[in-house]
Order: C-alpha cells, then sequence, then structure tokens
C-alpha cells in the first residue's frame, strides 16, 4: 500500500469517526434526551419557582454528598489507637485483657498446630497469627458490624430529630427519645449523649465525643451540622433533612450494588471453595495420594505456596467485587 492510498484510508476513517461522535454518540449517550428534558422543564408554560427549587435542593444534596466523601477519606487517614479499636468495636475490654487474650489466643493456636503437624516452623507462624492477627482481625470486623448497623438506623434516628424540633421540641428531648426507644447501638450512642448533657457538656461536645466513638463521615457531618447551628444558628430541621435523603439515597446504592455484584461474589466463593472440595473428594477416594501433600517437606511447600496464591487471588476478587459509595 502506497503513502496516498494509506493517507486516504485515515482521513476516511477520521471523517467516520466525527460523524459517529457528532451524530450517533448524543443518541447512545443520552445527551439528547438530557437537552430534552431541558427544553421541557425550562419551557416559557413551566413553573420558575417549582424549577428553582427542586435546583436548590439538588445542590444542597449535592454539598452534603461531597462533604460526606471529604470527611470520609480525613477518617480513613486518621490512625486510631487500639483502645480507639476497642472502643468502636462496643467492647469494655482494657488494653491489658486485649494483650492476655493475644496470648491466650496465640499459644492455643501454636500448641495445636504443633501437636498436629510437629513443624516448630509452622507452629512459630501460627502463634504470630493468632496472637497478631485474630485479635485484630476480630475487633476490625465487630467494629465494621457495629458501624453497619448504626449507618442503617442513623437516617431513621436524623428524622426523629426532625419532626421533634419541626413539633416544637428541644433538641435534647430528641436525643432522649433515641436514647430510650431505638435500638441498639443507636439506643447506647444516643444514651452517652443524653448523660455526657446531664453531666455539663454541650450538645455539640457531646456529639463530637460520638465521632470519636464511631468515626465515619455521618456521625463527623451530623457534629458540624449541631455544632454550626449552635453557634451561629440556622434551621436546624432542613439540614437534619438533607443529610437523610442523603443517607438513604447512599443505602439505595449500596442495595443496587449489592444486587448486581451478587452474581459476581457468588462465582468468587464458588472458585475459593473448589480446591477444598477437590481435594476433599480425593482424600475420600485415595488418601495415601493426597497425604504427600502434608507428610513430606516438598508436599508443605507446595500447599504454602498454593495458599500464598489463593489468597492473593481471594483478595484480588475481593477488591473487584467490592465498591466505595
Amino acid at each position: 500500500m502506497d503513502m496516498n492510498s494509506l493517507l486516504l484510508a485515515v482521513l476516511a476513517s477520521i471523517a467516520v469517526a466525527g460523524f459517529l461522535y457528532v451524530f450517533v454518540y448524543p443518541l447512545l449517550s443520552g445527551e439528547a434526551k438530557v437537552e430534552k428534558r431541558k427544553a421541557i422543564v425550562m419551557a416559557p408554560g413551566t413553573p420558575r419557582k417549582v424549577s428553582e427549587k427542586q435546583i436548590d435542593a439538588n445542590a444542597r444534596r449535592k454539598q452534603v454528598t461531597d462533604s460526606l466523601k471529604e470527611i470520609e477519606t480525613r477518617n480513613k487517614r486518621k490512625k486510631v489507637p487500639l483502645e480507639g479499636k476497642i472502643l468502636q468495636a462496643g467492647l469494655t475490654w482494657s488494653k491489658r485483657q486485649f494483650y492476655v487474650y493475644s496470648l491466650l489466643i496465640g499459644v492455643s493456636l501454636g500448641g495445636a498446630i504443633f501437636l498436629f503437624t510437629e513443624n516448630p516452623f509452622i507452629a512459630l507462624g501460627a502463634l504470630i497469627a493468632g496472637g497478631l492477627g485474630l485479635p485484630r482481625w476480630f475487633l476490625g470486623f465487630s467494629a465494621n458490624r457495629r458501624k453497619k448497623k448504626f449507618i442503617d438506623a442513623f437516617p431513621e434516628a436524623i428524622d426523629i430529630i426532625v419532626r421533634g424540633i419541626k413539633a416544637g421540641l428541644p433538641l435534647g428531648d430528641c436525643l432522649r427519645i433515641i436514647a430510650d426507644e431505638t435500638g441498639e447501638p443507636m439506643r447506647s450512642e444516643f444514651r452517652q449523649i443524653v448523660e455526657a448533657q446531664a453531666m455539663g457538656l454541650s450538645v455539640g461536645e457531646a456529639v463530637d465525643r460520638l465521632v470519636t466513638r464511631l468515626p465515619i463521615s455521618e456521625t463527623s457531618f451530623f457534629s458540624i451540622v449541631i455544632n454550626i447551628q449552635q453557634k451561629a444558628g440556622g434551621n436546624l430541621s432542613e439540614a437534619l433533612g438533607n443529610l437523610s435523603a442523603v443517607l438513604r439515597d447512599r443505602k439505595k446504592m449500596k442495595g443496587k450494588i449489592a444486587a448486581l455484584s451478587s452474581e459476581a461474589k457468588s462465582s468468587a466463593m464458588i472458585i475459593g471453595a473448589l480446591p477444598f472440595v477437590v481435594g476433599g473428594l480425593v482424600y475420600i477416594t485415595s488418601p495415601a495420594y493426597i497425604s504427600l501433600l502434608w507428610t513430606t517437606s516438598t508436599g508443605q511447600l507446595v500447599m504454602g505456596a498454593c495458599a500464598l496464591w489463593m489468597g492473593l487471588g481471594i483478595l484480588v476478587m475481593k477488591k473487584m467485587v467490592s465498591f466505595d459509595i
């Protein structure tokens, strides 16, 4: 092919791409529908006040969403000490008790593995994993489960405050209603706020302690709204109403993502369970054939390498099906 033919082909490709971008892409991407809806909404016969109210509400909701994301990113960067992790998990352990439990778990797991394998190196690894890994994993698991329960019930609690303020109740009475009539962990957290107020702290200072116990974007924004209203005034019911609407929208989005990613999660669980299922079936049919994996040093090395690669694969699959809202 000579240069003229090549240049002609390139120009023809650019022309076709430009035609598709100008005429076909707006139809596929929905830009044409968006422009059509804008024209209908902003038509002379459309009530201008309703459109402006909707635009203001959407702008406020977007501002709340952006602030939540910023606060959440800031909270993730903070390094939480051990006492804070125990507090976030909702446990009453002291730092000394945590170390004692970690030592007992590590020694028990390491001793059991040594009796089973008679390999001191594997037992030492189990001792370290049981003493340092399992207790901290339990703290993280308990804290995440508690945060999830709190986030699920938090919009209803905010709605109680909004309805109480609109009915003329003071903020302290609304917080007391939540502390008496809601479930855990909402009840215990707001009860501590009420008890802190009874000891002489202001509402803003008491709510700041909630952020220490549950460092999530929802409680941080709630604390910011309460403190600003206490110092500068403003429409508290409207601000909390916008926060409640944003939290409900995020909850709906998380539900949609969970439904859409359920197939991928099921596939990941099946793929992760296949080695164990196949190994168990082979052991049932011919135990002498597969027992070489844990009775010989070469087999143990192979099992260790397989466990490492399988763990990496599970982490990659978990990262692929996990989404941040």
